[in-house]
């Protein structure tokens, strides 16, 4: 049996590296420099999936994500909720007081300004964390300090400073499991789905209040709604919407038919089995 192709965004040791391996043991990973990089290796070859992050519970959405969702409307096969323990990562021969510079991805810096504003590093913001620690290795100052997950302190031969320095516990990122091809699962009444969409409202007044009421008519729970507007323009607005259900259920269906009363556009993202991370 061939091993699953999975693209993820950043340096083996990133936190997606991690997520794909939880999911996709001994899978064939590609690294890729940025995350439209990354969708583009799943758009252009069917037989690769991606592993990308789309929010944090400290730090909220990843940037770029939510405009890279309609552009190339890959479709969602299922989420993964990682529990995220921030390392400060140091040469071999480095002591914490030897710091004066920590290196990282901007969701991890933003994720650690507690230890950052008591020891007063100044922060250096790169493409992702396994970066920097890789970046931290190859270099030869002991100054300099990468904030990556212990994984990265191995494959980079680092040594860790200090353990779990993220502002709270209780850090999760939130992965979508993405592909070209539709994995749509049967429904099946005693499991949970999630169905995400991206929608365009129509320019006319109450607009978002009249879509959203299918859904309260129709009693079905929405997880997630987001906005954010469309690029080079102030005047469009894009929505991301996740809701718990089943395309196939008629409650879902009857509330996305009248959410299409109200929009310009409409695209499907995926149905998909909700997370067991749900119910904690």
């Amino acid at each position: 049996m061939s091993k699953k192709k999975i693209a993820i965004q950043g340096e083996l040791g990133a936190y997606s590296h991690i997520a794909a391996e939880r999911l996709y043991k001994d899978a064939d990973i590609k690294t890729c420099s940025t995350f439209e990089e990354t969708f583009k290796q799943a758009y252009n070859d069917p037989n690769f999936k991606i592993v990308i992050p789309i929010e944090n519970s400290l730090a909220g959405r990843v940037a770029d994500i939510h405009y890279l969702l309609p552009k190339y409307k890959l479709q969602i096969h299922g989420e993964y909720f990682l529990p995220v323990e921030h390392n400060l990562l140091g040469k071999l021969d480095a002591r914490i007081e030897d710091i004066k510079y920590v290196r990282s991805h901007a969701q991890a810096i933003s994720q650690c300004q507690n230890i950052i504003a008591k020891r007063k590093f100044k922060s250096i913001i790169s493409l992702d964390t396994a970066g920097s620690a890789k970046d931290l290795a190859e270099g030869k100052d002991k100054s300099i300090a990468a904030i990556a997950s212990d994984l990265s302190a191995k494959m980079y031969n680092l040594k860790i400073l200090e353990k779990n320095i993220e502002d709270e516990k209780g850090n999760v990122t939130r992965f979508l499991i993405m592909g070209k091809n539709i994995e749509q699962p049967e429904y099946q009444d005693k499991k949970t789905y999630i169905t995400s969409c991206i929608f365009r409202l129509k320019s006319t007044p109450s607009a978002l209040y009249k879509c959203l009421g299918g859904f309260a008519t129709n009693q079905i729970n929405l997880t997630k709604l987001e906005s954010f507007s469309v690029k080079n323009t102030f005047d469009q607005t894009n929505f991301y919407l996740d809701l718990e259900g089943h395309i196939e259920e008629k409650k879902v269906q009857k509330a996305m038919e009248e959410l299409g009363f109200h929009t310009e556009s409409l695209d499907i993202l995926g149905v998909y089995e909700a997370s067991e991370f749900r119910q904690k």
